[in-house]
């Protein structure tokens, strides 16, 4: 049995798949590739059995050490690829047979190759930025060198000019003397050239002022340009400095100084000449470096590409064996060291191809043994399975973020399809707004396959897995919507003339008097002309509340109604007697009776007090009913239902733990003598465990009695709050309605009574931005959350435990999803 496709749910959702725990004994030379052909089916889930050992005990653990290493250089790939703004090929390639040990060897040359290139690259290009900077240096030091000594050439005109002009017969004779002797005593001053951090340029100057104590000349020119920084390849804003210093100390101070501010240094000729020189072999070398990286990038660019053309095949294969070997780590060895044993559960319908798998795997791997394939028999409790599709799969995880069935108890993700939703319509009664929702999932189911192979953000991703459920909750708004005759707030005569009709012309008194009946009624939901009358609160408020209980008593019913169908499935007796009946008998002698008399009072038009008649059902039935009688013998009805609601609560109560100690006394009583279960029933009586302790050695009648009061208890009062809670459909179908009445008359209309285009334009925008974020979106997400805990609490409490597991086989194609 292949996977069912198309849109409809298969018939066996309602309960889980029949499963069965299977051994295998597989020979050790065929053992990866049936490993590998049971991923592909994927149908089986493993059992560890090496629970007990360390993963760096087991048999396999330096092949998976093998495949993290290829799976490293699979991510540096990728990593490198990115950087370069190359994507990975997307087309599916033919998958061709890669031999592991030479895709190791492939990898390992290609990353030590791209680990070659890369460091060379980064060689080339700091040597590069070293000698933009090294240019600059050149520029702007040369400048500053060739500034100055035209000024000194320029003062030392004009002190020799004033020399000139004021020698006289006063002039000192020693003079001459005194200047040579200074001359001699001049000490000659060094300098160091680089570039400083411009952020870092006032502390710079600040130490270097106090570390020499101001014996240094510091000259600073900010580069026009960011440049990109040597050490840390980033783009910065740096200044070119020259220090003069005098002295050896100096000097070294300078120099530890530059080391921390991370200023750069070079060398500097003073001669104009060798500037000159200096600044032509440093572009020459410049231009050569340029095209010898861009040599380079296009080497390493090339690799990428072959690399990207493959990686995606790469990386399936090595994801394959990497998974494989993590199972093959899950069997056990046998004694002859010759076989593996594996265990895990599978399908029952899954038999056959699991068999086939087994055949293929021998022959394809020239084994000359094949696999052994047995069903074990056991007491553990499957896990649960079900077959789902892209419609029924959004349904299903609504039931399972409550809590996975347990295996083959009834499923309400079956139900919740239709529930679910229509549940929702009721909150969210509006066929404008349903179609609105309906165009916007349209979107996504339109373009599923486009959308499925692309990484969405979070909120993106979860609408677009609730596709089908949001589709079905806006076709069921259309649908409320039509009965409730809204239409963003607006009615129309779709199926018809109103019944009704104002007493005059002008229609003054349509909101005080009232209107009066002309026809006949109107055939499909509410008459349009409701809407605006004096009387549209009180008659909807009274509809929608007496149709949110019925719609709870129903739904609560067919919860109690599950139950029984799961006690029959595992012949629980107990639970159909002692829960289901009296349960049944409790709910409707109170509730039940409830929805009938609603239905009465609709049917013949009674003015009925419906509260008061349940209150003084129970604080004196006796009394007679006069008024509020809606039909003969109701009086010894309600005296009747009310006797059977109060013996209801102790058959739940007390016979159940009485008659659960009798049979565990009777099933232990011929203990050592009593024979073998057969296996279906070992399963099945498993599965259903009660949670009462039965299958303990020890009976513990106290905890066992406590669970059934507890449990009775909350029936019970359950019963109550939980039909009072069902009254949220009709507050939050109020809610929306007159939400958005209010959108429409206070902000539409408002707009459109101006008179003025401008403020038309921005009434409308307004209202759609208010219909779109309020009603579309927070009245959606409130409706959702509403119809989730009236599923998960009100529903799903009376029959479903919930307790299970889910089925995980091992298959490639989950292999997707992880990263590793």
């Amino acid at each position: 049995m292949a996977d069912r496709g198309g849109c409809c749910p298969p018939m066996d959702l309602f309960r889980s798949e029949a499963m069965q725990l299977v051994q295998l004994i597989i020979p050790m030379e065929s053992a990866h590739l049936t490993v590998s052909y049971l991923g592909d089916l994927g149908l089986l889930q493993f059992k560890d059995l090496n629970s007990d050992k360390s993963p760096f005990q087991r048999t396999y653990a330096s092949q998976i050490k093998r495949c993290g290493e290829m799976a490293r250089k699979l991510r540096f790939f990728k990593e490198q690829m990115l950087k370069a703004g190359f994507s990975t090929s997307t087309k599916s390639a033919a998958v061709t047979d890669i031999d592991l040990d030479d895709l190791e060897v492939k990898l390992g040359e290609l990353e030590a190759e791209l680990i070659e290139m890369n460091a060379n690259g980064e060689k080339l290009q700091r040597g590069y930025n070293e000698l933009l900077e090294y240019k600059l240096v050149l520029q702007k030091a040369g400048e500053f060198f060739a500034s100055a000594q035209l000024r000194a050439t320029a003062q030392q005109r004009e002190m020799g000019s004033q020399q000139m002009g004021d020698e006289s017969i006063e002039t000192p004779l020693l003079q001459e003397q005194e200047t040579s002797t200074d001359l001699s005593k001049q000490v000659k001053l060094g300098f160091i050239t680089g570039l400083v951090p411009r952020e870092k340029s006032m502390a710079f100057e600040r130490i270097l002022f106090r570390a020499t104590r101001g014996n240094v000349l510091l000259k600073q020119v900010p580069a026009e340009d960011p440049v990109t920084d040597p050490v840390s390849g980033e783009k910065v804003e740096k200044n070119v400095f020259v220090v003069f210093y005098s002295g050896e100390r100096a000097k070294n101070k300078i120099l530890k100084i530059c080391e921390a501010f991370g200023a750069n240094r070079y060398p500097f000729a003073e001669d104009i000449g060798k500037q000159g020189l200096m600044i032509n072999e440093v572009s020459g070398r410049i231009s050569e470096l340029k095209t010898t990286i861009d040599a380079g990038l296009l080497l390493r660019d090339n690799l990428l590409r072959t690399i990207g053309d493959q990686f995606e095949q790469w990386n399936i294969k090595v994801k394959k064996e990497k998974s494989v070997y993590h199972t093959l780590n899950m069997l056990s060895l046998d004694v002859t060291k010759k076989c593996l044993v594996a265990e895990g559960w599978s399908p029952v319908f899954a038999t056959k191809q699991i068999q086939e798998a087994l055949q293929r795997a021998a022959f394809d791997s020239n084994s000359q043994v094949g696999a052994i394939f047995q069903v074990l028999h056991t007491r553990e409790s499957p896990p649960t399975y079900f077959r789902t599709n892209k419609f029924t799969s959004a349904f299903q995880e609504i039931v399972d973020a409550y809590g996975v069935a347990k295996y083959q108890e009834a499923n309400p993700g079956v139900y919740t399809i239709v529930t679910f939703p229509f549940l929702f319509a009721v909150m969210f009664g509006d066929w404008g707004h349903g179609i609105c929702l309906f165009l916007a999932t349209l979107f996504f189911i339109v373009r599923e396959k486009k959308l499925s192979s692309q990484k969405l953000g979070d909120i993106t991703e979860m609408t677009f897995g609730g596709r089908y459920v949001i589709m079905m909750m806006s076709l069921f708004s259309i649908y409320t919507g039509l009965i409730y005759n809204e239409f963003f707030s607006v009615p129309f005569e779709l199926f018809g003339r109103s019944a009704y009709a104002c007493r005059d012309l002008s229609c003054r008194d349509s909101t005080t008097v009232g209107l009066i009946k002309v026809g006949d009624t109107y055939p499909f939901g509410v008459d349009p002309a409701w809407h605006g009358s004096r009387s549209e609160l009180p008659f909807l408020n009274s509809l929608k509340m007496k149709m949110s209980i019925l719609l709870g008593v129903a739904q609560m019913n067919l919860g109690i109604i599950l139950s029984y169908f799961n006690a029959t499935f595992f012949s629980n007796s107990l639970n159909i007697w002692f829960q289901f009946i009296p349960q049944m008998i409790f709910l409707n002698s109170l509730f039940g009776y409830l929805s009938l008399l609603i239905i009465v009072k609709w049917c013949t038009g009674s003015q009925a007090d419906l509260y008061h008649i349940l209150i003084y059902m129970f604080l004196s039935p006796t009394d007679e009913l006069g008024e509020n009688q809606l039909f003969p013998g109701q009086k010894t009805a309600q005296i009747v239902l009310l006797l059977l609601a109060l013996v209801s609560v102790p058959w739940m109560l007390l016979p159940k733990p009485f008659l659960l100690k009798m049979q565990h006394e009777n099933r232990h009583q011929g203990q050592s003598y009593a024979p073998l279960e057969s296996t279906d029933e070992t399963l099945l009586s498993e599965a259903n465990h009660d949670s009462h302790g039965h299958d303990h050695e020890e009976f513990e009648f106290g905890e066992v009695f406590v669970h059934q009061l507890i449990h009775t208890i909350e029936f019970v009062l359950g019963a109550v709050s939980n039909t009072a809670s069902y009254l949220r459909l009709w507050a939050l179908s109020l809610a929306h309605s007159e939400l958005s009445v209010v959108f429409y008359e206070k902000v539409l209309l408002l707009a459109w009574g101006y008179n003025n285009i401008i403020i038309l334009i921005v009434g409308i925008i307004v209202f759609i931005f208010a219909t779109v974020g309020v009603l579309l979106v927070m009245e959606t997400l409130s409706a959702f959350l509403h119809a989730l805990r009236l599923h998960w609490v009100e529903f799903q409490n009376k029959f479903y435990e919930g307790d299970g597991y889910k089925f995980h086989p091992f298959s490639f194609a989950l292999l997707d999803d992880n990263d590793d």
